[in-house]
C-alpha cells in the first residue's frame, strides 16, 4: 500500500526549519484525509492521532517506542525494570536479593540500574525515532519509586511523562523543573478528570492531555475499583468523553486539553468513531505490542496474537487493581489455587526479591482480597516468553492482523484505512450504529 500514503520525497516540512524532521511525516496527511481523521497537536507538534501505550516489564522500551515516533506518532516507553534489556546491568544486580540483611542496599543497586537502564533506553528512542513524533515514558502511580523514575524521565529529556495505576495528584510538582514537558494523567471517568484538574489548577498547572482509559476493554491494570465495575456505563466512550468535554468547557478549558481514548481500539472505523466524540487521538497497547519492533520476544508476541477474547481473564492484581491478561497455565493454575493462598496470607519481613518494586504489594504486605504473586517475576517471565511462569496483560478484541506479526509502520497503515476487516470474527467494543 505505500503508493497510497505518498512518498517520503515528497514531504514538506510542518513547522520549524526546513532541514529539521517534521514531527509528522508528510506522507500520512493523505490517508488522514482521505478517511476523515484529525491529527493530534501536542507541545505545538502535529502528529498522528496514534498513542502507542506504555506497557511493562519491557514490553514497549526504544525499540517500539522509537519505531512509533519515527511514524509520527507518540512512541512510549515503560519505565519498570527496563534493566532486563542491558546484560551488563542484569549482571551487576545478579543474585543480590539472595544476599542477608542488605535489603536496603539492594533495592538501591537494583533501582540504580533501573533509572542506568531508563536514561539508555531514552536516549536509543530518540535516536530510532529521528526527530519525528515524541517519545513519551509510562510511570505506574503505584511504584515505590515512582517519584525517581519520573524525575529521571524528565532529566532524560522525554517529551511527556503519562502516569497511571493511581492518581497523579503530586505529578505536577515532581515536573516543576521541566516547565515544557507535557504532563498526562490515565483516568476513566468524568469524575476523576474533573478531580486531576481542580487539583492540578491550585499547583498552577494542567494536564497537557488526559488518557481516558475503559477498564472493560484494556489490558494490563485496569482503573476500576473492583472487577464488578468493570462494566459501569460511566466508563463508556460514549459518556465518559462528552462529560468531560463539558466538564471541560464549563471551567473555561475548552480546546485546551486533548483527551485520548484507550481500550479496544483496532480500526480506522474505530478512531473516527472516537474523534466524532471529542476525543483529540486514540491510545493503543496490544496492537504494538504485537509488531516486529516490540521490545518482547517473539514468544510472547505470538501469546497475544493468538489469543481470542474468550481467553482472557479478569483478576486483582498484586497491586490491588482490576487486571486482564491472557489465561495461561501459570494464570489458571494461580487463580485456581488463590482461594488458599489467600487464607494464609499475612504481612512478610521483607520481599523476596529485595526489590519492593511496589509501594503496597498483596504478597509482600498479606493484603487479603490482593494478588498474591511476584508480579515482577512473572511479567519478566512473559517478556521472554516462557509460557509456564508468565503474566501475559491483554486488551479485548481481535488484533488488526490477526495472528500476524507485522511491522509499525503496516499497523498505522492498516489504522489509518477504512473498509478494512477485522481477520477474525469477534464482538465489536463500539456500537455498530457508530460505523454506519
Amino acid at each position: 500500500m505505500p503508493t497510497a500514503f505518498g512518498s517520503l520525497s515528497d514531504a514538506t516540512a510542518l513547522s520549524g526549519p526546513a532541514a529539521a524532521p517534521a514531527a509528522l511525516p508528510a506522507h500520512w496527511l493523505p490517508a488522514l484525509a482521505t478517511n476523515g481523521l484529525q491529527t493530534l497537536t501536542l507541545a505545538g507538534r502535529r502528529l498522528l492521532p496514534i498513542v502507542q501505550g506504555g506497557m511493562g516489564v519491557g514490553v514497549s522500551a526504544h525499540g517500539l517506542a522509537g519505531a512509533v515516533a519515527a511514524q509520527g506518532g507518540v512512541g512510549t516507553l515503560s519505565s519498570v525494570d527496563l534493566r532486563r534489556h542491558h546484560p551488563d546491568l542484569m549482571d551487576r544486580t545478579q543474585g543480590l536479593a539472595g544476599r542477608v540483611g542488605c535489603d536496603a542496599d539492594t533495592k538501591l543497586q537494583i533501582d540504580g540500574a533501573n533509572l542506568e537502564a531508563l536514561e539508555r533506553e531514552v536516549k536509543a528512542a530518540r535516536q530510532v525515532a529521528g526527530g519525528c513524533g515524541l517519545i513519551a515514558m509510562n510511570v505506574m502511580r503505584a511504584v515505590s519509586d515512582y517519584a525517581a523514575y519520573v524525575r529521571r524521565s524528565l532529566e532524560a529529556g522525554v517529551d511527556m511523562v503519562v502516569v497511571g495505576a493511581g492518581l497523579p495528584l503530586d505529578l505536577p510538582d515532581l515536573a516543576a523543573d521541566h516547565p515544557k514537558a507535557l504532563l498526562v494523567p490515565i483516568l476513566s471517568d468524568a469524575r476523576g478528570v474533573a478531580l486531576i484538574v481542580k487539583k492540578w489548577e491550585r499547583k498552577k498547572r494542567l494536564p497537557d492531555a488526559i488518557v481516558i482509559e475503559h477498564p472493560r476493554l484494556a489490558g494490563g491494570h485496569l482503573g476500576a475499583a473492583r472487577i464488578a465495575d468493570l462494566n459501569d456505563p460511566r466508563f463508556d466512550f460514549e459518556r465518559v468523553i462528552p462529560e468531560s468535554l463539558d466538564f471541560l468547557r464549563k471551567a473555561g478549558l475548552e480546546g485546551r486539553i486533548p483527551l485520548i481514548a484507550a481500550g479496544g481500539i483496532r480500526t480506522c472505523e474505530d478512531i473516527g468513531h472516537l474523534q466524532a466524540l471529542g476525543a483529540a487521538g486514540v491510545q493503543l497497547g496490544t496492537p504494538f505490542a504485537v509488531t516486529a519492533e516490540c521490545d518482547a520476544s517473539d514468544a510472547f508476541k505470538r501469546v497475544l496474537a493468538e489469543a481470542r477474547d474468550e481467553d482472557l481473564v479478569e483478576f486483582t492484581s498484586v497491586a490491588g487493581l482490576p487486571a486482564r491478561a491472557v489465561g495461561t497455565p501459570w494464570l489458571r493454575a494461580y487463580l485456581k489455587i488463590e482461594p488458599k493462598l489467600q487464607a494464609v496470607a499475612h504481612a512478610k519481613t521483607r520481599c523476596t526479591k529485595a526489590f519492593d518494586c511496589l509501594a503496597q504489594c498483596g504478597l509482600r504486605d498479606g493484603t487479603l482480597g490482593w494478588g498474591q504473586f511476584c508480579i515482577d517475576n512473572q511479567l519478566a517471565a512473559a517478556l521472554r516468553g516462557d509460557l509456564k511462569k508468565g503474566l501475559y496483560f491483554r486488551g479485548v478484541g481481535a488484533l488488526p492482523f490477526g495472528s500476524q506479526i507485522r511491522s509499525v509502520r503496516e499497523l498505522i497503515e492498516r489504522l489509518l484505512t477504512r473498509g478494512l476487516d477485522l481477520p477474525q470474527a469477534w464482538s465489536r467494543v463500539l456500537p455498530e450504529a457508530a460505523l454506519a
